[in-house]
């Protein structure tokens, strides 16, 4: 509930604060997507910790970053990640909030802690006195009840005063306003009644309020946590250092420190930071992050080169275009800025019942105590009905009813593998109709190389050495497919940009490349012999580990199935057929991605976006709901609502079924928060609601509350 969430004035700086400047701290940050397990951590922090200069490396295994402290050069501590099987990239600290304190989750669990014991204790007193404690004995009971509740009221329940001192002075309410009164206005009551030797004081209800309140408000923040903003994600991405070319030499600076015009250096496997010419040399480049196009493309000199992009071999010289805000990449974090504040206008069904909640309290305590004074007279009467009333119209179990279901459902996704980020996911999970996939990365994971059965021995270990010795994927993919094939000696390899690769044995030309180059007769990429054979060696997109269940799943749920793409239509069109989805469309850049999800919306449609790469945070951002899987990159899993922890996409239809239990759960609680009040009210409005009495009945609505919301496990 957005209602129930302290403002900054109580926020910890573990939340909003950021690490020390890299400047300030000697060492690095580095990103280590493939961080799975308690093994892995011993792993990195065992091999960064043996590089000299080295004085401590911490990973984080819930943000898959590793903390290197001392002075190191970031090339090393990569290369000796990448040499026990992790892939690592540098991170900017500046751009990240990197604390991994949760001091506000620590207040929020002291206070309940605080508010329970108090609240046992001022309990077991006020049983005393309602099973016939009378007089000095009472009043003494009263007093010693206020030496507990007291203190115990000022510390426990800050998160609420805080909240509610700032809407006050603004002269206008939120959900906490009614909470702090209902507690300030019973405690100093209770304390006139104690004083005046009165029969009832309102220490236990004040102190219930307090309690269930703030274990609502604990689970809320738990489910908060997780959250983190993409765009700060999508900049941290770029390179940290950068090669610049000047008179003097060569010198690593930050992206930050070049100009339009400077002249930079890019190596094999280099990201770019900013957008660039290219001047000198040729190379092929991944685009695939920016446009999702699978294949990579030839570049050379005078072609226009974009941050993001990444240079799959070669050395080449490049003249800067574009820095800082300027760059692609920077406009494309901005644009998925744009996306997730429109995300963050959701209004949730607590924050629509919070609008008309808050008043509807204060005018109820207030026509009671009129009502009452005009009846009898009687104003310290009427000031106890009006009490009566506001405690026992307080939102304990409205303040459970989000809360409890959403911690109770999250856990169970949990365990089915998701992780759910976004404290208002489910439930707009829950309301969605359309989905949305991307292609490469999310219903396709990898590629199936087919015509390597009609070659022998020899022909493979010539095959593997040339496929060895290119960057290109296609290469790559039959290197792996030909893992532990010895290898043929090749003499005089050469890359052809956009070709292929060649060499010679014995005098006799190998090729492994495009068909036009290598082989007419060929299809896909053509390998030719030294004896001048031709084989077709056809890549083919293979299918993530339960796509086609979960379309079927989605399908049966009356789900309507898109796939959207950044690659070649051939190639999506491919996996479409193959999958039975008929609506598809190929060729979208990033804003494009976005676009088409407006347009299902404009058209009445709840759309669920499920994608991995860096051209899918945008849409991730703006749709109604979202999912991105563990092998995404970090970025789009911060642009996501739901994170998928397995490979297999079979759980999905059973993960929407969850949100919609988790919907129907909170309605209910609502329904039962409702019925509470239709009973309780009149009876406070009558004066027949005594202080035990209020907080037996908040403890009954919300244990009630909580035991609906365990329901959501059923589903």
């Amino acid at each position: 509930m957005t209602a129930l969430v302290a403002p900054s004035s109580f926020a910890a700086p573990g939340e909003t604060g950021r690490e020390a400047p890299a400047e300030s701290r000697p060492g690095l940050t580095l990103s280590v997507p493939d961080l799975r397990c308690a093994g892995c951590i011993s792993t990195v922090e065992r091999a960064l910790a043996a590089l000299p200069g080295v004085t401590g490396a911490r990973v984080n295994l819930s943000r898959r970053q590793v903390r290197v402290d001392g002075a190191v050069d970031p090339a090393h501590a990569m290369s000796a990640l990448e040499a026990v099987g992790y892939a690592a990239r540098e991170l900017d600290p500046d751009l990240i909030g990197a604390s991994d304190a949760d001091r506000y989750g620590r207040d929020l669990l002291v206070c309940v802690a605080v508010a329970g014991f108090a609240m046992m204790n001022v309990m077991l007193l006020s049983v005393a006195v309602w099973s016939g404690a009378a007089d000095a004995t009472r009043t003494l009971f009263h007093w010693i009840s206020a030496l507990i509740a007291l203190p115990a009221v000022a510390f426990a329940a800050r998160p609420f005063f805080v909240s509610a001192w700032p809407a006050l002075s603004a002269w206008r309410l939120n959900m906490d306003v009614p909470i702090a009164v209902a507690i300030a206005i019973s405690c100093a009551m209770s304390v006139y009644e104690t004083a005046y030797g009165g029969h009832h004081a309102w220490f236990d209800a004040a102190l219930a309020l307090t309690f269930f309140l703030l274990v609502g408000r604990y689970l809320d923040h738990m489910t908060r946590k997780a959250a983190r903003s993409a765009a700060a994600e999508l900049t941290a991405l770029e390179n940290t250092r950068v090669t610049r070319l000047s008179k003097n030499g060569r010198a690593a600076v930050r992206p930050a420190e070049l100009q339009v015009g400077d002249r930079i250096q890019l190596v094999t496997g280099e990201q770019l930071a900013v957008d660039a010419w290219l001047r000198e040399g040729q190379a092929l480049v991944d685009r695939s992050l920016i446009t999702g196009e699978s294949d990579p493309v030839a570049v050379g000199p005078g072609d226009p080169l974009t941050a993001g992009e990444i240079i799959l071999n070669g050395r080449l010289i490049a003249e800067v275009s574009a820095v800082r805000e300027d760059t692609t990449l920077r406009r494309f974090a901005a644009l998925v800025e744009l996306a997730e504040s429109a995300k963050n206008r959701y209004t949730a069904l607590a924050d629509k019942a919070a609008r008309i909640y808050a008043p509807a309290v204060h005018l109820l305590a207030i026509a009671a105590f009129i009502g009452w004074i005009v009846a009898t007279g009687d104003a310290r009467l009427s000031l106890n009905i009006a009490v009566a009333v506001l405690i026992i119209t307080c939102p304990c179990a409205l303040g459970l009813a989000v809360p409890a279901v959403s911690t109770t459902a999250a856990g169970k996704l949990f365990r089915d593998g998701f992780l759910v980020r976004h404290s208002t996911a489910l439930e707009r999970l829950g309301e969605i109709d359309t989905v949305v996939f991307d292609k490469t990365g999310t219903l396709t994971t990898s590629t199936e190389i087919s015509g390597l059965e009609s070659l022998n021995r020899e022909e493979r270990g010539v095959l593997a050495a040339l496929a060895r010795a290119s960057a290109h994927p296609v290469a790559q993919a039959i290197a792996v497919a030909l893992n532990g094939e010895p290898e043929q000696t090749i003499e005089n390899v050469r890359e052809f940009v956009g070709q292929g690769v060649a060499g010679e044995i014995e005098g006799e030309t190998v090729m492994l490349g495009s068909p036009e180059w290598a082989g007419d007769d060929a299809t896909g990429t053509a390998f030719r012999t030294g004896e001048g054979k031709v084989f077709s060696i056809v890549r083919k997109e293979q299918l993530r580990l339960g796509a086609r269940l979960a379309i079927d799943g989605l399908r049966e749920l009356g789900f309507d199935v898109h796939m959207i793409s950044g690659d070649r239509e051939p190639a999506v069109k491919s996996v479409a057929a193959n999958l039975g989805i008929s609506r598809f469309a190929a060729g979208l850049r990033p804003e494009e991605k976005i676009d088409y999800l407006e347009e299902l919306e404009r058209e009445g449609a709840r759309v669920l976006m499920i994608g991995d790469g860096l051209n899918d945070t945008g849409a991730l951002a703006a749709a109604h709901a979202s999912v991105a899987p563990a092998s995404a990159l970090n970025a789009s899993r911060a642009a996501s609502d739901i994170v998928l922890l397995h490979e297999s996409l079979e759980r999905l239809p059973d993960a929407i079924r969850v949100a919609r239990s988790a919907r129907r759960r909170v309605r209910e609680n609502f329904a039962i928060a409702a019925a509470y009040n239709l009973i309780a009210v009149p009876l406070a409005l009558a004066g027949f609601a005594t202080p035990l009495i209020a907080a037996l009945a908040m403890s009954t609505s919300s244990i009630t509350v909580v035991l609906n919301s365990l329901r959501v496990r059923l589903t």
